[in-house]
């Protein structure tokens, strides 16, 4: 598959674009040619990067957070082209927010803690206000940015006598790189905007 990879200088990209020359796919320089579009850049370079794509017919896959979705839903639609997000590409990630659904049935009263990197520029975390989603109303989150994280998420339920914690810790960005794949494989069979990387792995409830 001949592969555009948008935001391949970045602290995702630099690591992402070797796995996929490594998994046979071909990267390329412009969007002619795609056969998808791969893009971890900036939330107000999202809706620039997937217009020009879908113009030229080439679905997407996006992995930058943060972004107003319901554009880049109106431009698949217009165009009839499967354009897939994720909040969070790393496969422990999609089942620590699976178990905090779960408990959340159960706990009514919940925080979500989500730490990154410094340089990130959303907050909340993508991650967190999905995970939020599918939580009691209510649930507050609280973002920390500090220097030596790279993506951590803990969501704490509360109830008489006892705590619970379901915590995921994403220590490097390599841990990103199988639902990347993933999503990139399986986003032409896919229609429209498509959410979560559940969706793709069997745990899609809805």
């Amino acid at each position: 598959m001949k592969v555009l990879l948008l935001g391949a200088r970045g602290k995702v990209g630099s690591v992402l674009g070797p796995a996929l020359e490594e998994a046979g796919h071909e990267l390329l320089d412009a969007v002619a040619g795609a056969d998808a579009a791969v893009d971890f850049t900036r939330p107000d370079a999202v809706e620039g990067n997937v217009r020009m794509c879908l113009e030229e017919g080439v679905p997407c896959v996006i992995g930058t957070s943060g972004f107003d979705q319901e554009p880049v839903a109106v431009l698949a639609r217009e165009h009839g082209l499967p354009v897939f997000f994720a909040p969070n590409f790393a496969l422990g990630a999609v089942l620590m927010m699976r178990f905090a659904a779960e408990a959340g049935k159960v706990f009514p009263d919940a925080a979500i803690v989500e730490l990154h990197h410094e340089t990130k520029l959303d907050a909340p975390s993508g991650t967190a206000k999905a995970t939020a989603a599918l939580l009691p109303e209510g649930s507050s989150i609280h973002s920390v940015r500090l220097p030596g994280l790279v993506a951590h998420q803990e969501v704490i339920f509360g109830g008489l006598g006892q705590t619970l914690s379901i915590r995921h810790d994403t220590t490097g960005r390599d841990s990103f790189i199988p639902g990347v794949l993933l999503a990139t494989r399986e986003v032409m069979r896919r229609k429209e905007l498509v959410r979560g990387l559940e969706a793709l792995v069997g745990l899609d409830s809805g």
